[in-house]
């Protein structure tokens, strides 16, 4: 396939909301920017306290829905208002490879089923970077959700979607899953992801810590144990 082709699978662009009034206008232009063709997107608000609902009402109401509060959730009642082929989940702070649309359905429409882009962080550090340099490699340990994931979504149905028990890491514990039924691809186009959060909180404490609740698990950790963890030591 070229990039001549235009993209016959249609997406759902879902993203999940909470309290980002800040950069919801600015991410939802830059989205219209950088697609090949428009796709249907859906913001899923989880209960804001800071306007975000009420500008989705007023700027995007046929879009727009709330629902509990939990990534798990919005992002499970966003893929049940799709009619379209594929899903494509993403971050409100991220910022999107040009016609990401175009590569996403490329993908799709040569069999495979679910894959992510590759991360860069804005205003990296030489740590950031290292870290950032993982996400070329297909390893469930190199994986997150700020690397976005795009899925067929006959397959997201038969794997149940996100398990909503999962109130962090519920991306990891989909694309194990993923991982265990299908051949994911990681697509060479980067997505940029705000490094604000590592800055603010000190980049080898979070790197340290995120690594552990990954790491953990994959080896198994259970939902609560994460949430703890969570909790306790990023929160």
């Amino acid at each position: 396939m070229t990039g001549a082709l235009t993209n016959k699978i249609q997406l759902t662009v879902i993203v999940p909301v909470l309290n980002e009034i800040e950069l919801l206008p600015q991410f939802l232009s830059h989205l219209q920017k950088q697609w090949k063709t428009p796709q249907k997107i859906i913001l899923v608000d989880g209960g804001s306290t800071d306007g975000s609902w009420e500008w989705i009402q007023q700027n995007w109401s046929e879009g727009g829905f709330q629902t509990q509060r939990g990534r798990g959730h919005q992002m499970n009642f966003g893929a049940e208002q799709s009619t379209t082929a594929g899903l494509y989940f993403v971050h409100v702070d991220s910022k999107l490879p040009h016609h990401f649309d175009l590569q996403i359905a490329q993908a799709l429409e040569a069999g495979c089923q679910a894959g992510c882009f590759q991360l860069v962080f804005d205003h990296a550090n030489w740590l950031l970077r290292r870290a950032s340099a993982g996400s070329r490699w297909n390893h469930l340990l190199c994986r997150g959700g700020d690397q976005s994931l795009f899925v067929h979504r006959e397959l997201f149905q038969e794997l149940g979607g996100y398990d909503t028990r999962f109130k962090v890491c519920e991306d990891l514990d989909l694309i194990k899953r993923l991982y265990r039924k299908v051949k994911f691809r990681v697509l060479p186009q980067k997505i940029l992801t705000s490094s604000r959060r590592f800055y603010e909180n000190g980049t080898l404490r979070l790197l340290i810590h995120f690594g552990i609740m990954h790491f953990s698990h994959w080896l198994g950790a259970g939902p609560q144990f994460l949430y703890r963890y969570y909790g306790t030591f990023v929160r």
